[in-house]
């Protein structure tokens, strides 16, 4: 049986990694469908080719119309990272509008191993309801990847994009499904 991770990213600068990110996946045996949030996919616009060959599926930030069949395979892990303040907060208060924050809230029903890492300076990780989505997310059974041991937030205009930890979304996708 194939193991598929759905790798989705929100617009924050990481995702200009993606295509490392799918290669690694794949070194470790992952199938990888990509989705991003509409401004991601504005970002990585150039480079959805490139990430649709890597992968030999679509890139989606869309959801698809009713009736239309669904062309990726049934996913074992979520992986979401970067997620922005935006993506968290959304995705703990239930509002789906975007296609991967949709998915991602269905995967707690469906009690799908999920895994988020964000990527926010420390401004926007001091606003309030930023640590409450985080806690409610983690109670409802995402891996949070934040904090000690995750992503630690960088002062604003000092983030370094290179640096993101992608190897701790990774490790906790591995660790989800033992």
């Amino acid at each position: 049986m194939s193991r598929v991770m759905y790798l989705f990213g929100a617009a924050a600068p990481p995702v200009f990694y993606f295509a490392d990110v799918v290669k690694r996946a794949q070194a470790d045996g992952w199938q990888v469908c990509v989705g991003l949030t509409p401004p991601a996919a504005c970002w990585l616009e150039e480079r959805l080719p490139e990430l649709e060959e890597l992968t030999g599926h679509a890139v989606r930030s869309q959801y698809k119309l009713p009736g239309e069949p669904d062309t990726w395979p049934k996913a074992s892990v979520i992986a979401f990272a970067p997620a922005t303040m935006n993506s968290i907060n959304a995705w703990a208060l239930g509002l789906t509008s975007s296609f991967v924050v949709g998915l991602a809230a269905e995967a707690i029903g469906k009690k799908s191993p999920t895994v988020a890492m964000p990527c926010v300076n420390s401004a926007y990780a001091h606003h309030p309801q930023f640590e409450r989505s985080v806690e409610t997310l983690r109670n409802a059974g995402v891996t949070m990847l934040y904090g000690e041991g995750g992503f630690v937030p960088n002062q604003p205009g000092q983030g370094r994009p290179e640096t993101y930890p992608w190897h701790l979304v990774m490790n906790a996708a591995e660790k989800a499904l033992s």
